[in-house]
């Protein structure tokens, strides 16, 4: 009987101290196209501050729903304005979203006998095209807009594979199960992807500026607060802005 206690009460302690260690992480919700960048900014960021970081990865829709649903998120880095801003209307964010960056379309391809360009779109050779859903994906949306403003969506519509996100979509080129696809530049940029493929700029006059912001979700706990705020300071400082730079982003 006391064996059995004292195994109960170290798997209580040994449960603890595990809860303890995922409360002590500072949980960052980032849009699949600044994953690559996030992972350089957090690593430099954990080695100044010792704070550790947990970062989870969707398209910018969809973790705004969640945060909503009471996801334990303490930053929100999206890839447009209009997420973190519907957050900070419904009160859920300690101040209103700043820009950290300017996001860049691509579109790239894997297929050796492809050289991509928008003319391309339309040739029988091309039967998939990839994108982030514009629903849920300001890069989607900023993909959509692009083909509208050259009168192509509606003559691409049948071609069109939509992945939840950039990193669902990015997926598809590069199984190459689309010939071409629009992507974040901060991918093709990453070490993950610079050597593979080929892509080409769209040009940023085609789409709305792509400004991405950021916010601190309120977690009703000061020290978390403090965390968030420290980090959120960081990704707004020149290191940053150096490493986002490297990615493709404009700042």
């Amino acid at each position: 009987m006391k064996k059995s206690i004292i195994i109960l009460f170290i798997g209580i302690l040994f449960l603890s101290s595990c809860q303890k260690t995922e409360e002590a992480k500072l949980n960052i919700a980032v849009a699949a196209n600044m994953q690559f960048a996030m992972k350089e900014i957090v690593k430099e960021f954990e080695e100044q501050t010792g704070i550790d970081c947990q970062i989870m990865t969707s398209s910018s829709g969809k973790l705004t729903a969640q945060i909503k649903e009471g996801a334990p998120y303490h930053v929100f880095v999206s890839a447009n304005m209009k997420y973190p801003q519907d957050l900070f209307e419904a009160g859920m964010t300690t101040s209103k979203p700043e820009i950290y960056a300017y996001g860049k379309l691509v579109l790239w391809t894997m297929k050796k006998d492809v050289s991509p360009s928008i003319n391309l779109l339309q040739k029988e050779q091309i039967n998939h095209i990839a994108m982030a859903n514009p629903k849920m994906a300001p890069y989607g949306m900023a993909a959509k807009e692009a083909l509208v403003n050259l009168g192509l969506y509606k003559n691409l519509e049948n071609k069109l594979v939509f992945g939840e996100s950039v990193a669902q979509c990015n997926q598809f080129i590069l199984s190459e199960s689309a010939e071409l696809g629009f992507t974040a530049k901060s991918v093709v940029m990453s070490k993950h992807a610079k050597s593979q493929g080929e892509w080409i700029d769209v040009d940023d006059k085609l789409y709305s500026p792509i400004a991405q912001g950021a916010v601190i979700v309120k977690q009703g706990k000061m020290q978390s607060e403090a965390e968030a705020r420290e980090f959120f300071e960081f990704l707004f400082s020149e290191r940053a802005a150096s490493i986002m730079e490297e990615f493709g982003y404009q700042i």
